[in-house]
């Protein structure tokens, strides 16, 4: 009985968090330079799409998730190409990411 209350109380408080987490993510879109986190930054031990944003002297890196990003991934994994990029915004720790809802070429 012990076990199921604090897994009941421990499943209300990732509830909790997962909520507050969705609350902080913001509609975006970006343009910059898709690349490959694995292949071509060497950030990442599998591959996954990125993209860097310029602004100034800073560089932001949105590490992008979802089935529309995996979709993209063969225009990203053996080279560069600037893109646009649209979805929901958060940030993990020091980590920028993007649910991607919509990926293509820049103009």
């Amino acid at each position: 009985m012990k076990h199921l209350l604090k897994f009941a109380v421990a499943a209300a408080l990732a509830g909790g968090l997962l909520t507050v987490r969705a609350a902080d993510a913001k509609d975006v879109t970006v343009t910059g330079t898709g690349a490959c986190a694995k292949c071509e930054l060497k950030k990442a031990d599998s591959c996954q799409n990125v993209v860097q944003v310029k602004d100034g002297d800073k560089t932001t890196t949105y590490f992008l998730t979802g089935e529309q990003s995996k979709a993209f991934h063969k225009n990203l994994c053996s080279s560069t190409m600037k893109v646009t990029v649209s979805g929901k915004a958060t940030q993990e720790g020091d980590k920028h990411m993007i649910a991607v809802t919509k990926i293509e070429a820049a103009k």
